[in-house]
């Protein structure tokens, strides 16, 4: 068995916020079996609570992981949540008096010496790590960051940093979270910025309460009035903020994610790729739904191919009522030549037509037998709601409304990230497969 696990007591640490310099005194509190980390301000209205999971994320102009819940925030968390997910906890209440975390040494290293000091236990019910069983990827310009399936039981992290500052330059490090020492490895490597960096923080009103010593600050010959903990103290950082951001997918999960130059809005983007896999496969698991169709069994069941074959992969099929399937948009997509050079956007009659596909593949299920093909034959109440760009996927949606012994009527919408990108209902006309 392996169990979720809490503390036995309540610890405190106390600090000034990295970029606000406003005081706040942090509480970790123990919390019951499936709480999961949940954020409490206790200094607003009800103290409002705001459970740490990706759906909470918000963009900061600073680069940093923030939530928020009905306009109340908790700003520059991850270093908390690497804490506690570093220490292999799972519920937590974290009580705090400010909007920002306290900084501490900007290591996490406070945080984990508190918790070491409220005693981890663990608790009755185990743990959930959710296998990972196919490959998810962000990519953007030269950066990259992907979460693959592996042999293992843990989490293997391999980090690629690569800066242009030559006291940084390039460092690999490899660390598998569950198996590796978390406390002596990472624990106590801190954020840094480059000199230029926290100039332009200054600049901005941020920070003003830290000096070169407070912060890990890069010039080109070194860290400035400061020393180093590691050789590569800076790609150990990068490993703790990405463990950090990654906790906000709310579970375990084994496998493998490679990591070259990527930053908080890159492990954002992978925490909710992965929890949009996630939730489909449960989907799926709780309709009772067939087995993944492959790109191999949807060739068989469409005549579609390169480059108009709109869906990669088919995650639930709920007999003839449902299917849910998937478009991986990439900037290869020959469609991004033209559409447009310099603002690339999937045309919304491709996402349309990836639409009409999927309501194919459901009808045919139902008529593969009868040597009968749906044609599409209209598009009613078609609306466009978002953009869908390079490094989206498309989760697509199709029900049935009726299929009659010569036509077929589906309702279709298309996400991205949970945010509807289009709907239509489609018909189709069922003809003979063969032509007579």
């Amino acid at each position: 068995m392996n169990p979720q696990k809490t503390i036995r007591n309540k610890a405190v640490v106390k600090g000034k916020g990295l970029f606000s310099g406003v005081d706040c005194r942090l509480q970790f509190c123990p919390a019951p079996e499936d709480t999961g980390i949940v954020f409490v301000r206790t200094d607003t209205v009800g103290q409002m609570e705001i459970p740490a999971l990706n759906e909470y994320l918000v963009k900061k102009p600073h680069r940093t992981t923030s939530l928020a819940k009905d306009n109340v925030a908790v700003e520059t968390i991850e270093h908390v949540m690497a804490a506690v997910w570093g220490m292999d906890i799972d519920n937590l209440f974290i009580e705090v008096d400010a909007e920002e975390i306290p900084s501490t040494d900007g290591s996490v290293l406070p945080f984990v010496k508190a918790l070491q000091k409220a005693q981890i236990e663990e608790q009755d019910i185990e743990k959930e790590v959710y296998v990972l069983d196919e490959p998810v990827v962000v990519s953007h310009g030269e950066t990259m960051l992907t979460a693959l399936p592996g042999p293992t039981e843990s989490l293997e992290i391999l980090y690629d940093l690569e800066y242009e500052c030559p006291s940084i330059g390039r460092q690999v490090l490899g660390f598998g979270l569950g198996k590796d020492d978390f406390v002596t490895q990472l624990a106590s490597s801190r954020t840094f910025l480059l000199e230029s960096e926290a100039q332009q923080f200054q600049a901005m009103g941020l920070g003003q309460h830290l000096t070169s010593r407070d912060v890990l600050v890069m010039g080109d010959k070194g860290p400035v009035d400061n020393k180093l903990r590691f050789a590569d103290e800076h790609v150990r950082h990068k490993i703790v903020d990405l463990i950090g951001d990654l906790a906000l997918l709310g579970r375990r999960f084994s496998g493998r994610v490679i990591a070259y130059r990527s930053g908080h809005e890159m492990n954002h983007e992978l925490v909710q790729r992965l929890g949009e896999s996630i939730a489909a496969k449960e989907q799926a698991d709780a309709a009772g739904g067939e087995p993944v169709m492959d790109i191999r069994r949807i060739m068989r069941l469409l005549p579609h191919r390169y480059p108009f074959l709109m869906i990669d992969r088919i995650i639930s099929i709920d007999g003839d009522n449902k299917a849910v399937g998937i478009k991986n948009v990439t900037i290869n997509e020959p469609y991004f030549q033209g559409h447009y050079p310099n603002l690339p956007i999937m045309p919304g009659v491709m996402i349309v037509e990836a639409m009409a596909q999927l309501s194919g593949i459901l009808l045919s299920r139902r008529l593969e037998h009868t040597g009968k093909v749906a044609v599409l034959l209209s598009m009613d109440r078609v609306k466009m709601r978002r953009p869908v760009r390079p490094g989206d996927q498309l989760m697509i949606e199709a029900v049935k409304l009726h299929a009659r012994t010569r036509t077929g009527h589906c309702k279709c919408t298309a996400t991205v990230g949970g945010e509807i990108s289009a709907e239509a209902e489609i018909k189709f006309m069922l003809v003979d497969s063969e032509p007579v």
